[in-house]
Parts: structure tokens; sequence; C-alpha cells
């Protein structure tokens, strides 16, 4: 019976939905980005870099590993978890308060009868949507223009829009919470503000946490890149490897930081699991130990100098002129940021879920959904382990490479423009989808793919009605919320010379132009809320 009603739904034509609708117009703008990529062109590929491109290969058999540079890239990597922490711990202070007065039960609760409270929350809102908009390489770039190379930099640019991020989601997490509790003090007279911190706060405490953890696995990641401007770190050093030529040194960094996200993602998942107030106090205390260790120049962020220069940064920047010409060139490179996004994520996303499935532990594996029989013989066993070994090490020193750095290695084949940017972004983003896409086969609910498979459904039906079904809403979700902070993510590639709104923003801050600077931002910042409207749109066509 179900093989009938699988051919029948085979037979069926198919309708163009709001759905369809949208998978068209996606469909679309794939064609459109890789024409404005120049990917229909004869002149992609430059043949005088593939033996620059086979000697950065052929280092990796041979990284550095002398004691000298080995104590070099330990100094290295204490720096960049020390950013990290350091950012982390910041953006949560940040986010807790800005959490709070976002979130809808805030103002319900304490200040239900003030008729200005809806405009005020709307007000917060919006002004930090603007800093969660920037990203956080663009504000590495500007506070060195204020503090110099200082680590306080790296601190500051992580905190600002991972700030203004964790506050979203803290206030999110808040409005979810069931109210009931609050209800029952606030009906016993309990202030409420007492009432929603001995209620709310402690129902949330966890999924607080919880995210807090996931927020430090991607600050590891933005303090490396951070690096790359001059913080110091693993991606200074990378850069000047790179600068240099020493392929060897650079793949020593490669594998460090292949073990550094494998072993924060293993301390992630486990700490998720068994976090505690003991636990709490003691990444308190190593946050504030990273504190000491970097000692960024903290009396900067006050002093008369910082002032001085913001003011008159400040003056400059609100005062703007535009020209025709730069308009269309506005316009011009907002088209390849956008085009870049599009290629990037959709390559992402395709990728990752044909990755997914062998890197996940319940289909290939003996007795997965793909290999029923758990007795399989030792060689299917041995073959099943070692596609999801090499599958998760390829997405994990996917997502463990910044972006600029992959870009300039498809620099080393390809002319510049948005396609070793598209390509870039490609990567590192294969490398986070395929981790998401992965975790959610491996939550997929048994018995109903048992049912099938007991009623004799072939594995390749059973992959097609079964599964592809269940989990596609749930990738889909993934890759629009990818393409989100993908568009933000342009900004780095452009840096080292891939194009779009990024490159020019890099050049505008380099010369001090920041009259031009803002309006490249607005440029930046409208784009991004595009994004955002589109696939919050996409996404509310699937429920």
């Amino acid at each position: 019976m179900t093989l009938l009603l699988m051919v029948k739904q085979l037979s069926r034509p198919p309708l163009l939905d709001r759905r369809g609708l949208w998978g068209l117009l996606f469909f679309v703008a794939i064609a459109l980005s890789a024409y404005e990529a120049g990917i229909f062109q004869q002149d992609l590929f430059n043949p005088g870099g593939f033996p620059l491109l086979w000697r950065f290969l052929r280092a990796s058999w041979h990284p550095e590993i002398s004691p000298e540079f080995l104590q070099l890239t330990l100094n290295a990597t204490l720096t960049t978890l020390a950013y990290a922490a350091c950012g982390t711990f910041l953006s949560i202070l940040l986010g807790m308060v800005g959490g709070i007065l976002t979130s809808q039960v805030w103002w319900l609760t304490v200040f239900p009868h003030w008729p200005l409270s809806h405009s005020i929350w709307l007000g917060i809102r919006g002004l930090l949507a603007f800093p969660r908009a920037i990203h956080e390489m663009i504000w590495g770039i500007f506070f060195v223009n204020i503090w110099g190379l200082d680590p306080l930099v790296a601190i500051i640019a992580i905190a600002i829009p991972y700030g203004a991020i964790v506050a979203k989601v803290f206030s999110e997490i808040l409005d979810e919470t069931p109210r009931e509790p609050l209800m029952a003090l606030l009906n016993s007279g309990v202030s409420p503000l007492t009432a929603l911190l001995y209620s709310l706060i402690p129902q949330a405490f966890l999924n607080l946490l919880s995210y807090t953890v996931y927020r430090f696995d991607c600050a590891i990641r933005s303090a490396t890149v951070l690096g790359i401007i001059g913080a110091g770190g693993l991606g200074y050093q990378m850069f000047l490897s790179l600068q240099s030529l020493r392929y060897e040194q650079l793949w020593t960094f490669f594998y460090v930081l292949v073990l550094l996200n494998g072993a924060v993602d293993i301390s992630s998942a486990i700490l998720r699991r068994r976090i505690n107030l003991s636990l709490l106090l003691i990444l308190v205390c190593l946050c504030v130990l990273s504190f000491w260790y970097v000692s960024p120049g903290l009396s900067k962020v006050w002093s008369p100098r910082t002032q001085e220069l913001l003011g008159d940064i400040v003056q400059r920047a609100f005062s703007p002129e535009i020209n025709g010409v730069q308009f269309q060139q506005l316009f011009t490179l907002s088209i390849e940021t956008l085009a870049m996004s599009i290629l990037g994520i959709a390559g992402a996303g395709i990728a990752g879920m044909v990755l997914s499935f062998p890197a996940a532990h319940n289909f290939l594996l003996p007795g997965g959904l793909l290999n029923p029989n758990p007795k399989a013989l030792t060689i299917a066993s041995i073959q099943g382990w070692t596609i999801l070994v090499l599958t998760r090490i390829v997405l994990l020193f996917c997502r463990a490479i910044p972006p600029p750095i992959w870009a300039i290695v498809a620099l080393f084949v390809l002319f510049p423009g948005i396609l070793p940017g598209a390509i870039a972004l490609g990567l590192n983003n294969l490398g986070i989808l395929g981790r998401l896409m992965t975790e959610t086969n491996e939550n997929l609910e048994k018995p109903p793919l048992e049912a099938l498979k007991a009623q004799g459904t072939p594995g390749t039906l059973l992959f097609l009605y079964g599964i592809l079904p269940i989990n596609l809403p749930r990738f889909l979700a993934y890759i629009l919320y990818r393409w989100e902070v993908c568009i933000r993510e342009t900004v780095m590639v452009g840096l080292v010379g891939a194009g779009g709104l990024g490159l020019l923003l890099t050049e505008q801050l380099s010369s001090f132009d920041y009259s031009s600077v803002m309006v490249t931002l607005f440029c930046f910042v409208i784009l991004t809320f595009l994004v955002d409207w589109v696939s919050a749109a996409a996404r509310g066509s699937k429920t």
C-alpha cells in the first residue's frame, strides 16, 4: 500500500504554490548571480596560478613543526581564545540588558499601562538592528583607526555586534518562556520587576547559558578573522605567513584551527548537557583570566583622545555627499554583493545537504536507516565509519578556515571578482550548514521510518519520501538563516579584493573617508534588511 501511494504521488502533476513560486524565484536569482559573477565567460581561470596552488597544497604534507614555531602558535592560539572569551563575556552583559529591554514581556509586565511602551520597544529593537547588521570586521577596522593595534580593538569589535545579536535571541527566549509562574506571582501581589526576575529568568536560564556557549564557538572564528586586520592571534600570524608565501607555517595554523574548533564543538556539546552554577562561576573566572592575559587598554574607551577622534569622525560622517556617479557605483557594488551571497549560500546549501547524510551516525553505519543490517560485515562497518569520519573532517576543515583565507586561495587560480568571494563564503558556510544539517539528520524520529522499512520500502524511496520531506523544511530554514549571515560576511572577502561593497568599505575606512563610509554602511544595512525580509517571507511560506 505504501509503495502504491508513492507511485501515485510521483504521477501527480506538480502545483506551483507559494513554495514552488519561491523556489522558482531563488532558481532565477541563482542564474542571474552566476551571470553577474561571469561564470559563463571564457576567462575565469588564471593558468599561471596553478603552480602556486600546487605548491600550497603540497605544503600540507610537511607543516612547520619546529619548537620555536610551535611556541609561537601556542601563544597565538591563547590570544585568539582570550579575545573570544572577553568578547563573548562583554556581549553577554550587553545582550542581557538589551534582551530584557527588547522583550515584549518586560514592557507588558513592568509598564503595562504606559502608552509609549510599544513605541519605545520598537525604537530599541530598531536601534539594535544597526550594530547587528555591521560585521565585526568593519567594527575592527573602525576601532583600529581610533585605538591602534590594541587588544581592546578585537574585544570591542566582537562585543558590539554580538551584543546586539545576543539581545535579539535573549528577548525571543524570554518571550517564548511560559508565563504562568509570572502571572501567579503578579496575582499574589509581587512587584512586576521582582516577579520577572524570579519567574522568567530562572526558567530561561539553561537556554540562555546554552546559547552563550554557542556564541563563544562563533567568537573564536570572529577573533581569528579580526587578527587579519592586525589585532594579533592566529589570524594575524596566518596572514603574515600567507604574505611571505610560507605555506608550511600556514598549514600548521590550519591544523591548529581545525583541532581547536573540533575541541570547542565537543566541549560545547558536553557543557550544554552538564552546565550548572558551579560551571558558570568557572567560566566567569576564565573570562577574568583572559582579560588579564591580553591586558586590553580599557582606559582608552573614555580617554580624551578617543572622545576627540570620535567627535571628529561623527562630524565628518554625518555630512555625506553623493553624486550620480557614486550612486551608480554603489548600486553596481550592491548587486555584486547580493550576487556573491546568493552564489555562496546556494553552493553551501546544496553541498551541505549532500554531505550531511554520510556525516550522520544513523544513516550509513550498520543498523542505520540506509544500512538496516545491524550485523553487517566488518568491511562494511569500516567503510561506513571511514566515510563518516572523512566527511566530518571535511566539514570541520571548511568551517575552521576563515573566508578571507579561502578567498586568497581561490585567487591563486581565478581572476579577481565576486566569484572567488562566493567560493570562499560557500566553503566556510558549507562547514557550518553541514554540521547543522547533520544534527538534524541524527535527530530524526525513527518510528515512522522504521514502519516504512518494515513494509519493504526500498532505500531510495525511503530517502525520497520518508527522510527528505521531513528534513527539507529545516534544511531550507538553516540555509535562509545563513544567507542573512552571509550577506554580512561579504565584508571579509572584500577585504582581500574579492569585490562588492566590502572592498569599497575597506578602502574608505583606510583613507579615513568617513562621510563615504556612512553612505556605504547605509547601503549595507538596507541590503541586510532586504535579505532578512526575503528570508523571513520565504520561511513563512513553508508554514
